[in-house]
């Protein structure tokens, strides 16, 4: 088997609602997107005893030897599904961590694309299924990215025509806690995307949605709110929303003239957050 380099893209909440709680799990509906920022995995098959991961790149610090990848492969090989192949796996991590843009479950999911690309392995839908929630709960959305409608039930309804955003996506030096998020999180709102259209992902209905998590991530870190006003104050934005439960907060576009603009001004004033030009795929 030759060297393969996998891009693992970014998942970005355009909206996201929290309709309530169940044995301890909170039930949400989201519109999901996919960007051109992304990690890039590369993987070898090697004649050795145990797979090899390895992480490098700006954001793979604080990444514990047990993460999603690892815990993907050692959930393959107890399934034999991988037939005793073992792989190196060297990813760069270009996509922040604790940013809700769900960089590792991301990677776990692109190396499911490709296993199954190149026939590694076949798998049934209930079985891919069950292998992605024990490897984490969004790892579903990854399998073969596209525009995602997520019910309230777990239901997935996939897209691949949508309105192309150009985007600005900013994250601070600090990310937020999934877990202590959700905590938090005290009020519902009533289902809407029972029943998934494509014209959900128009800039019109778009705009009149939420990232229910917001008003918890504001509390615990004002700054994001200044961040998001200040965004959403920018000439020819369409509309501004946090991904997931943070920290990344994302400025919409139509032209990547807009969008240019946007970062400059946002440099000018907030110089120290990382932030990175991108686009829908």
């Amino acid at each position: 088997m030759n060297s393969f380099v996998i891009k693992s893209y970014a998942k970005i909440n355009l909206a996201l609602n929290v309709n309530g709680k169940k044995n301890s799990l909170h039930e949400i509906e989201s519109l999901i997107s996919f960007i051109d920022l992304h990690d890039l995995i590369n993987l070898k098959r090697i004649n050795k005893n145990n797979h090899k991961v390895i992480f490098r790149g700006k954001f793979s610090k604080k990444i514990g030897k047990t993460n999603t990848v690892t815990n993907l492969l050692k959930l393959l090989d107890k399934k034999n599904l991988l037939n005793n192949q073992k792989f190196q796996i060297k990813i760069i991590k270009n996509i922040p961590q604790k940013a809700g843009m769900g960089g590792g479950s991301m990677n776990a999911a692109s190396l499911i694309n490709f296993f199954i690309k190149k026939k590694l392995f076949k798998i049934k839908k209930n079985e891919l299924k069950e292998i992605t929630s024990q490897i984490g709960s969004d790892v579903i959305l990854g399998i073969n990215p596209s525009n995602i409608v997520l019910c309230k039930n777990g239901d997935i309804k996939r897209y691949n025509k949508n309105n192309k955003f150009h985007i600005l996506v900013v994250k601070p030096s600090y990310g937020c806690s999934t877990k202590y998020i959700y905590s938090k999180v005290k009020k519902f709102t009533r289902a809407q995307f029972n029943s998934p259209k494509l014209k959900m992902f128009e800039v019109k209905y778009l705009k009149t949605l939420n990232n229910d998590l917001e008003k918890v991530a504001f509390k615990k870190y004002p700054k994001l709110k200044k961040i998001k006003l200040f965004l959403s104050n920018m000439p020819d934005n369409l509309f501004t929303r946090m991904s997931g439960s943070g920290s990344s907060i994302v400025a919409y576009f139509k032209s990547k003239r807009a969008c240019s603009n946007a970062y400059s001004l946002f440099k000018r004033k907030f110089n120290s957050h990382w932030c990175i030009i991108s686009k829908t795929i």
